[in-house]
């Protein structure tokens, strides 16, 4: 499978390399682990589907971040971070992790760009999943509903489908979906475009591509597949139908995002990953940080403190030591 909308250097996964440890999240949890477990000379993967599809991405104005004087965007800390992470020598992959098995050894992480395989698992993912579903989306799930227009864009070839979404994320896509749709709608829930202006301006240059502004969709209904979404403006209003054969959802929430482990690691009623006081899942040789975890305040430096305490767990549980090192 090809990735073919990645803003940054990617690499294909290599079937016979086993990395020492994946971390999947390219927040400030999953960065600072890779810093630490790539500085310790361990060989290390950070996959991470967008930068602006994080918390930290979104935020225009950060202050109070230790040793960074004057302000800046949660993008450029992020950028900063990731240097740092690459400097050590890192590699960080910018792909969708879709799903995984923890349970065998090495570990194997899917992602678009691939098969990837580790001996220890850090989930940094965050917690911008959704806790309910659009009316009607979990009942076309695979029969006109997905969530990866890389994965299935080439079934709509011809055809009308709705993008719903207004990040980093759902711009790409829909850029892929017009290489193969007669026409793209997006559905934009919060009236404007909340992604890079560049990709929104090639986006709105493509001639299959319509923005529907300030429009939530209320429905997607079909008879066995996909047959459209109704919509309604936020402002009030009558509702309209939109006939689509596919629907791409690219919406956030407040939920730890980590269906790729399908139920693999034990976690609350509220879906908050439980570790032990090194970060360690149910799954030995898995570890959590950052927002997974339901802290109860959320900053970026704590959720990097999370991440340096998993990697430093990692190198303890790949060494067969015992305690951590008390030196880094």
């Amino acid at each position: 499978m090809e990735w073919t909308i990645d803003l940054e250097a990617t690499a294909e996964a290599d079937v016979a390399q086993v990395y020492d440890v994946i971390v999947i999240g390219g927040g400030p949890a999953g960065l600072s682990a890779a810093l630490y477990t790539a500085r310790a000379g361990l060989r290390t993967l950070v996959l991470d589907k967008s930068p602006r599809a994080s918390a930290l991405g979104m935020t225009e104005r950060i202050e109070n971040y230790p040793g960074v004087p004057g302000a800046l965007s949660g993008l450029e800390l992020l950028d900063r971070l990731r240097e740092q992470a690459r400097h050590f020598g890192a590699d960080v992959v910018t792909a969708q992790v879709l799903s995984s098995d923890v349970t065998v050894e090495p570990n194997e992480v899917i992602a678009s760009t691939g098969t990837y395989r580790g001996r220890a698992v850090i989930v940094a993912t965050g917690a911008m999943a959704r806790k309910q579903a659009l009316p009607g989306e979990e009942a076309f799930v695979g029969r006109g509903v997905s969530y990866c227009a890389t994965c299935d864009a080439a079934f709509f070839r011809g055809q009308e489908v709705a993008v719903i979404g207004d990040n980093d994320e759902a711009v790409e896509e829909a850029l892929h979906l017009g290489r193969f749709a007669s026409a793209v709608h997006v559905v934009l829930p919060t009236g404007r475009f909340k992604a890079d202006p560049e990709l929104v301006a090639r986006l709105e240059s493509l001639d299959p591509v319509r923005v529907l502004p300030g429009h939530r969709v209320t429905a997607i209904f079909g008879n066995g597949r996909v047959e459209g979404i109704r919509l309604r403006p936020r402002t009030g209003g009558q509702e309209s139908v939109l006939p689509v054969r596919g629907v791409f959802v690219y919406l956030q929430g407040n939920r730890p995002a980590i269906d790729f482990l399908h139920g693999a690691v034990s976690t609350d009623p509220s879906g908050c990953v439980r570790v032990d006081e090194q970060l360690q899942t149910s799954v030995p040789g898995v570890f959590a940080a950052g927002d997974v975890l339901c802290r109860r305040v959320r900053q970026a430096v704590l959720a990097a403190a999370d991440g340096a305490l998993a990697a430093m767990a990692a190198e303890r549980y790949l060494s067969g030591r015992q305690a951590l090192r008390s030196q880094w």
